[in-house]
């Protein structure tokens, strides 16, 4: 399984630089990951000397590592948490790492981010109104319609999940190390 973790590590690598640099994550580089996965999976499946249904269902570990990994961040980007880049990397990793390791990688992902939010947006000069505006937004589905908080979109703080993610792949294959 090293061989994915690897793999993995490099496609956070390629989608933080990008993320970092533009904003986006193109849909190449997670298209292509998530289309090549199961297949190569069954390959090595195959390669290994598995038998052909157990090969098969190498695949289908790919597969269903793609869905698990998407849920949460599904979950989040129909909510605006998170962009459709950041979805499609977690789905490339996912299928990639199989169920469970795939899993992991995210939640250390989403960690190392809510270690990073923080941190930065105090050096920004941010938490405090960002901390309020969250309050705000947890609030508001318990309050009637004439008392709802209303945040200004420019209000909002941002941040980029692709470091994130990278360390999360990172630390995913430090663990994985030599397995």
């Amino acid at each position: 399984m090293f061989p994915f973790l690897i793999a993995a590590v490099v496609l956070a690598a390629a989608a933080a630089w990008t993320d970092w640099r533009t904003g986006r994550i193109p849909n190449w580089l997670t298209f292509s990951v998530l289309a090549i996965a199961p297949f190569v999976h069954i390959a090595r499946g195959l390669i290994q000397g598995l038998a052909k249904e157990d090969a098969l269902l190498q695949g289908g570990f790919s597969v269903l590592g793609a869905v698990i990994c998407v849920l949460v961040p599904a979950f989040l980007y129909t909510r605006n948490a998170i962009g459709g880049g950041d979805l499609k990397v977690f789905a490339a990793i996912g299928a990639l790492c199989q169920y469970p390791i795939g899993f992991e990688a995210e939640m250390y992902g989403f960690l190392s981010l809510a270690l990073i939010a923080p941190a930065r947006l105090a050096y920004e000069g941010k938490l405090l109104r960002t901390m309020k505006n969250a309050v705000g937004l947890m609030i508001n589905p318990f309050m009637p319609k004439e008392k709802k908080v209303v945040i200004q979109q420019e209000m909002m703080s941002w941040i980029r999940m692709g470091p994130g993610i990278l360390i999360g792949a990172i630390l995913t294959a430090a663990l994985h190390w030599g397995e």
